[in-house]
């Protein structure tokens, strides 16, 4: 009867502990494809900021504007439920090409620089860009935390029989565009 009784405890304290493990890897993993969602907002956000800054400098550069444009309708945008790790990085990867560009037109038109207009477009790119940046960060941070969930034992007995896998970081870019100062 005792030894029922011990069995009986030590497989709840189990299942218990299963569960708790289970609770936390879901937590994390929430947590990190919010973290995801949120860059992606951010890149949409930062997206809207340089069409807008593209339109400002249709009036000094026609052609680059041209190309600027093209640059736009080939990169579709969009706010995904559940962004990957891929596109997000495909995303960066756009946005800086398309920043460098105006940022390089700007150069060339004192006048597009010196305007109001430009100053404020400007500074909500920079903005979109440090949210962007501030959660990438928190974003990987979270990754490092489940990460070391899933792999480290105990909890690595219980996140591969349910299907937790380690998560891809977000790669660093290191071709980043530094915004001029206004």
């Amino acid at each position: 009867m005792v030894t029922t009784i011990v069995i009986i405890a030590v497989i709840a304290v189990l299942v218990l502990w299963v569960i708790s493990v289970q609770n936390k890897l879901v937590k994390l993993d929430e947590l990190s494809n919010n973290a995801l969602k949120q860059i992606n907002v951010q890149q949409v956000s930062r997206f809207d900021a340089l069409k807008a800054l593209a339109k400002l400098t249709k009036d000094y550069a026609a052609y680059e504007s041209e190309q600027i444009e093209k640059m736009f309708a080939a990169r579709n945008m969009s706010s995904s439920a559940r962004p990957t790790v891929a596109e997000i990085n495909g995303n960066e990867a756009a946005l800086a090409g398309i920043a460098s560009r105006l940022i390089a037109v700007a150069e060339q038109y004192p006048e597009l620089k010196a305007s109001d207009n430009y100053a404020k477009t400007m500074s909500s790119v920079k903005e979109y860009e440090e949210n962007v940046r501030l959660s990438r960060m928190t974003f990987n941070d979270t990754v490092t935390k489940f990460n070391q969930q899933v792999r480290m034992f105990p909890g690595s007995l219980v996140a591969g029989p349910l299907g937790f896998a380690p998560k891809e970081y977000l790669a660093e870019d290191k071709s980043k565009t530094e915004y001029p100062e206004l």
